[in-house]
């Protein structure tokens, strides 16, 4: 098969599209031929990108970890999807990704894709839109009326915390550059700030919650904008749980895992209109190390790898 891999550690400068061997689906695992693939500009920095669990090398390897596209093959003990269904999932980060024509992930790591979305749409969504969904709902516990403040609205995953959360009834104020206020104001963002103009923690009224994906200086200013008892709940590193407790607030730190019926979940809101998978612009897998140029243009949304029609 067409693969894009990297056979040592590091940036784009790795990468290459070339033959590869077509994995075979183990016991508990399907074999999806790939339609799309998202990318996370950021993955070629983890170290699961590039080692087991247990530290051992495990290159050479494919990145891309949101798929969607066809079942082809089902192995051992695999009772919930059948060749010949569409799906779209997450694949786990110690292990070869979607950048290619097939790959194999755990059949309770898929569900069935959007109906009403194309793989394209679908690729876009299981990282970042469970990310949000187990930030606020699994983490904050976000109920009808909570003040949300959602640092980088038209981020890979703020596009869909903005869209959550004004789903499910907050009061949703986002933060990013001004060219994106009219964006993030149409995914469901009540207010908006220009974070390079304005400082959230001087300007804003208490919120309940903060969901940070930016880290550093921003997540240390988010302690002190939460009211007693708000949820922070952070992708960016652990907090300080001693910060978190002088201001008597609920501190998270967390990484998105596959699951079954939330991405099943996800999928019934795309087809009822009520959650948008947003793309940023798609690339040709016979071009994809292009995908993670840190140059290119950058737009809201994810990055699509187009593998099948």
């Amino acid at each position: 098969m067409k693969a894009m891999r990297a056979h040592q550690r590091g940036g784009p400068e790795q990468l290459v599209v070339e033959e590869a061997p077509v994995p075979v689906p183990a016991p508990g695992e399907v074999l999806i031929a790939v339609h799309a693939a998202a990318i996370t500009l950021t993955e070629l920095t983890w170290d699961l990108s590039w080692q087991t669990r247990d530290g051992a090398d495990r290159t050479p390897v494919i990145p891309s970890h949101e798929v969607s596209g066809v079942v082809t093959a089902v192995g051992q003990g695999v009772t919930t999807s059948r060749v010949g269904d569409e799906v779209y999932g997450l694949v786990d980060f110690d292990r070869n990704g979607a950048a290619a024509e097939f790959v194999t992930v755990p059949a309770t790591a898929v569900a069935p894709k959007p109906a009403k979305a194309t793989h394209v749409e679908s690729a876009a969504l299981p990282l970042a839109a469970l990310t949000a969904w187990q930030a606020l709902v699994d983490h904050a516990q976000v109920k009808p009326g909570d003040r949300v403040l959602i640092h980088g609205g038209a981020g890979g995953v703020g596009v869909y915390g903005v869209q959550l959360a004004a789903l499910l009834g907050a009061h949703v104020i986002a933060t990013d550059l001004p060219q994106n206020e009219p964006f993030v104001r149409a995914l469901g963002a009540t207010e908006f700030l220009d974070y390079t103009t304005h400082r959230f923690d001087e300007e804003l009224a208490p919120v309940d919650v903060v969901l940070d994906a930016v880290g550093g200086d921003t997540l240390s200013r988010s302690y002190g904008v939460l009211s007693p008892g708000g949820r922070l709940v952070t992708l960016a590193a652990p907090p300080d749980q001693e910060k978190a407790s002088q201001h008597n607030i609920h501190a998270y730190f967390f990484v998105v895992t596959p699951d079954q019926q939330e991405l099943t979940h996800l999928a019934t809101l795309v087809d009822e209109g009520t959650l948008r998978p947003i793309v940023a612009r798609t690339v040709p897998l016979s071009e994809a190390p292009s995908a993670f140029d840190p140059k290119a243009p950058r737009a809201p949304g994810k990055i699509v790898l187009t593998v099948t029609n």
